[in-house]
């Protein structure tokens, strides 16, 4: 079974990475899965949240902080080294399209994935006219990694998950920890 799922997985990325190749694309997606780039827009949404936000935007922004550090840190120090799937830079080097660095080693699961989705689940909750620009920008990311060559399908899709699903139990912390404020009479944890 596993097995199967693994050729389908290649087949997959052999399809994203060499069969949908063009120009466009190889210009493109290199620069959309540069973290360096996306440094100064996050530190800019992070900071305007805090300052800018209100009570709101520090809640959210903590957040934030706290469920993509989560999410990094599990996925990169647990989950990779427990999985141990090579990178498809690191087993196909010769046959694939490769547009950036090859990475680190391990490939599942995506880390650009994780914290993307992960991102974008905790800003869409307290800002949910974002939703669909944010949950976009995530997968045009994840997409990135799968054609760049760095990633399986597979690891992008599971990548994406799991992000979503560590953003989920941080915010559903937040609730009980916000119920609990609440009851308590405590006001730091309201915002409009």
């Amino acid at each position: 079974m596993i097995s199967w799922l693994n050729s389908i997985d290649t087949a997959l990325f052999y399809f994203f990475n060499g069969k949908l190749s063009n120009p466009i694309f190889d210009f493109i997606m290199p620069i959309i899965t540069n973290q360096d780039y996306w440094a100064i827009p996050i530190l800019i949404l992070v900071f305007g949240l805090i300052f800018k936000g209100g009570s709101r935007g520090k809640i959210t922004a903590a957040l934030l902080i706290l469920s993509v550090v989560a999410t990094d840190s599990i996925s990169a120090q647990f989950i990779k080294p427990m999985i141990g799937r090579l990178r498809p830079s690191h087993t196909f080097i010769e046959s694939i399209n490769l547009l950036v660095h090859k990475g680190g080693k391990y490939s599942f699961v995506s880390n650009h994935a994780a914290n993307m989705f992960c991102a974008a689940a905790v800003i869409t909750y307290f800002y949910s006219k974002w939703k669909y620009i944010l949950f976009a920008l995530a997968a045009i990311v994840a997409f990135s990694r799968v054609y760049v060559g760095v990633h399986y399908p597979g690891d992008v899709i599971f990548g994406g998950l799991f992000g979503f699903g560590i953003a989920w139990v941080v915010i559903s912390l937040w609730v009980i920890v916000k119920m609990r404020e609440i009851k308590r009479g405590k006001t730091w944890v309201l915002y409009e």
